[in-house]
This record gives structure tokens, C-alpha cells and sequence, in this order.
């Protein structure tokens, strides 16, 4: 009786002996999949770190807005001279001094009554009343001790009173950014005012997002502006 259930037994133990098996295979399933997902990861970062590499732009203008050859279309109405030209430049100049002593109503005053101003985070001021009091407040918090540098890469003249300027830029609290790290394009519609002043009727803000503009690239050639070929 005893040698039976001794006989009985056995295969019980030998079962018992095996079931660490599937905890190992497990285990090593588990060990492959986190190795697997840290490669791909790595991988993810190296692309991203080199597409932001190689993705300067070539196309990076100028900082003196006078030195920009300015593009002239005709109409009935007539041409702009060079006289608009440091007209228009001495309002972006002075927009821009503006916002480096925090002057929020002198700042507005470089807009017309009722411009429009896009920022880059896609907030839609309407009127100088409401440009001047946001940028009020972006002095006292987010923008508090910054300033704006631009690099001009045209100035278009649709006749005599409306001007198209765009720009690199960015704002900055430190040291000033090189025209290749300058994060955001930004385009400016002028018109002459019924006093003969220029002021902006328009403004633009986007963020330039330098990765996907370089896969855009690398998949779409034809996407590239002719400046950057």
C-alpha cells in the first residue's frame, strides 16, 4: 500500500519540479520587450536629435530693416519710395523699443485702431485697446524682462500705402539670439495712415516648428521654399 502511493506520488513531484518554466519564459519575454522598447526609444531620440541637426534654415535675412530690397508693385494709386520704406522701418523700430522699456500703451500705439494680432499660441487680439492691454499684462508676467529680435527677410509695397513686412524673431532675456535661433516667423501689414504715419494693421506669430519642416522636407522636396533649395 505503501510502495503504491509512493508510485502515486511521483508523477506529483515531477510536476511541481517544472511549473518555474513558464515563470522564466516570462521573464525573458518581459527582459525583450523593455530592451526592444528602449532601442526604439533611443532610436526615436537619436532621429529627432539629429533632424533638429541639420534643419537650420538658409534663409535667415537681415537685422537692419532699411538694408532689405524692397519689392515694389505699381497701381493706379502709385509707388512707394524709399522714403516709405524708412517710414515703415521706423515703426517696427520703434514697436520694438516699445517692448524693451515694457511700454505696453506706446507698444499699441505702433498699431491702427483696429488691427488684428495673431500670437503664436493662437491667441486673437482685436483692436489696439485689446493688443495694448494683453501685451500690459504679458509685460508684468510671461514677458516680464524680455526683448525682441528680428531679422528681416522682405518688404513688399502693394502701391503707395500698404506694406508687407516678414521677419525672423523671437523675444529673449539674456543675451541676443543669432538669426539662426530665432524660433518663430512673423509676418507685419502696414498701412499709411490718413496723417501719413505707417502703422501695423496685421500682425502674424508662428512658432516654426524645425523638425517637421525638416521631414516635410525629406518627404516632400517639391515643400521647400525656393529660398531654401
Amino acid at each position: 500500500m505503501n510502495a503504491t502511493s509512493t508510485a502515486q506520488s511521483e508523477p506529483a513531484e515531477s510536476t511541481t519540479a517544472q511549473t518555474p518554466a513558464p515563470k522564466s519564459r516570462r521573464r525573458r519575454i518581459k527582459i525583450t520587450l523593455g530592451v526592444t522598447a528602449l532601442t526604439l526609444v533611443a532610436a526615436a531620440g537619436g532621429g529627432y536629435l539629429w533632424l533638429n541637426a541639420i534643419s537650420d534654415a538658409k534663409n535667415l535675412g537681415v537685422s537692419d530693416c532699411n538694408a532689405v530690397k524692397p519689392e515694389v508693385t505699381a497701381t493706379p494709386a502709385g509707388t512707394a519710395t524709399a522714403d516709405d520704406q524708412r517710414a515703415v522701418c521706423r515703426t517696427l523700430r520703434s514697436m520694438k523699443d516699445a517692448w524693451a522699456r515694457h511700454d505696453a500703451t506706446a507698444y499699441g500705439d505702433q498699431f491702427a485702431k483696429d488691427a488684428t494680432y495673431t500670437s503664436y499660441v493662437g491667441t486673437a487680439y482685436q483692436g489696439r485697446r485689446d493688443i495694448t492691454e494683453g501685451h500690459r499684462a504679458l509685460f508684468d508676467g510671461f514677458l516680464k524682462g524680455t526683448k525682441l529680435s528680428d531679422s528681416w527677410l522682405s518688404i513688399r509695397f502693394y502701391g503707395p500705402d500698404t506694406a508687407v513686412a516678414t521677419s525672423r524673431g523671437d523675444t529673449y532675456d539674456g543675451g541676443e539670439p543669432k538669426a539662426a535661433d530665432l524660433s518663430k516667423t512673423q509676418t507685419y501689414t502696414l498701412v499709411r495712415q490718413t496723417d501719413g504715419t505707417w502703422r501695423i494693421a496685421a500682425f502674424q506669430n508662428t512658432k516654426r516648428q524645425r523638425v517637421m519642416e525638416r521631414i516635410s522636407f525629406l518627404f516632400s522636396p517639391d515643400t521647400k521654399p525656393a529660398a531654401e533649395k
